[in-house]
């Protein structure tokens, strides 16, 4: 190596640069002292440890990460097995339930309160505004819940009563054609098209289709939001760096500050979830639309079927007109027309004088005789 090298540049000495001038040595000449040899290895050393450093503080901030990684992977887990998602789906309606009563009452806005749960758990408020002023926070925090997850097993038994005839007609007619089905359920902003097993549904009075249901909205709602937060966490240690210049850790600010991020993103995510799920039901088109829809398909087979004949008919009367145009007529087959032989000029002459062709006719026929 060279003492020009960036680690000597970066690391080494520049006494030893000066010893080397004052000792004679010419640039290009090898150096093997053993001083120089101690340098690198010093050198060298204090590369290891800025890049182990480097190392640690990416560990640090990946630990961060990783606890909150552990927790929505444990959630997305339940979801994805279905062991226990019916706890996780009670305990996300507890907790939204009292985060939403413990702000409206710290802020004493009953209005507010009477919003979210409108927007959460599309039902009204289970008590007056006098209640919400003057009574004890965890009963009405356990009522506002009970009378949640009571609209969110009426709407799942709505589900199951409107989906099992259409379950059990499909099954008994075609199920040996079908093995899985899609149910489309919708929130009244987006229809999900849920799929489910056919004799599993059938078989469970579509028990199994409210399990589905259940799943996979806990799966989109929860790659969602992880999603977006580990951009959110991306941006945030980007700009925590500059806290160095304050002389501030940015570990320490970045641990805040993510706490702050994952508890935000664990109350969107409950919200988001509960919502979709209390207000789940089967899409079906209104009847109107459905008679519309059936008879702009009668107009347009109508309508198709009144090209195909119209093309059929002019295939039907061009084929006549070339018929009619063909010559039907039996012709007479004439054979090859052989000309009669024309003597050369050295034959004997056809009119028997003895003479060369060319010395009697030929030669009066040469002539315009």
């Amino acid at each position: 190596m060279s003492l020009e090298d960036d680690l000597m540049r970066m690391f080494g000495s520049e006494r030893i640069a000066a010893v080397m001038d004052r000792m004679g040595f010419q640039e290009g000449e090898m150096i093997e002292h053993s001083m120089i040899s101690s340098s690198i290895e010093r050198a060298q050393k204090k590369v290891e440890e800025n890049n182990f450093g480097i190392r640690k503080r990416l560990i640090e901030y990946d630990d961060v990460m990783n606890q909150q990684r552990n927790l929505i992977y444990a959630k997305r887990r339940h979801a994805l097995m279905g062991e226990r998602i019916g706890v996780d789906i009670t305990n996300m309606i507890y907790e939204t339930a009292d985060q939403i009563f413990q702000d409206a009452r710290q802020a004493g806005d009953y209005e507010g309160l009477k919003y979210d749960v409108m927007q959460t758990f599309a039902i009204e408020v289970p008590f007056a505004e006098d209640q919400f002023l003057t009574g004890k926070k965890q009963e009405l925090s356990e009522q506002l819940a009970e009378a949640a997850l009571d609209s969110f097993k009426r709407r799942m038994d709505k589900l199951t009563q409107v989906a099992d005839p259409v379950i059990q007609q499909v099954y008994e007619t075609r199920g040996q054609q079908y093995e899985n089905i899609l149910i489309p359920i919708t929130d009244g902003k987006k229809v999900y098209n849920i799929a489910v097993n056919l004799k599993a549904a059938a078989e469970s009075h579509c028990k199994e289709v409210v399990k589905e249901f259940e799943k996979r909205m806990l799966l989109y709602v929860i790659d969602d939001e992880w999603k977006e937060h580990l951009r959110q966490l991306d941006d945030l240690k980007q700009s925590v760096q500059n806290a160095s210049y304050e002389q501030k850790d940015p570990l320490l600010i970045y641990k805040l500050e993510s706490f702050g991020i994952f508890r935000e993103m664990l109350d969107t995510l409950n919200r988001r979830a509960i919502a979709i799920l209390l207000r789940g039901q089967i899409h079906q088109q209104e009847p109107d639309r459905v008679q519309q829809a059936q008879q702009q398909r009668r107009t347009d087979m109508s309508r198709y079927r009144t090209q195909k004949d119209a093309v059929q008919q002019a295939a039907q009367a061009s084929g006549a007109a070339a018929a009619a145009g063909r010559d039907t007529r039996e012709q007479v087959h004439q054979g090859p027309i052989i000309a009669d032989k024309k003597p050369r000029p050295n034959d004997p002459c056809p009119c028997g004088s003895g003479k060369k062709y060319k010395q009697c006719h030929g030669r009066l026929q040469g002539a315009g005789i």
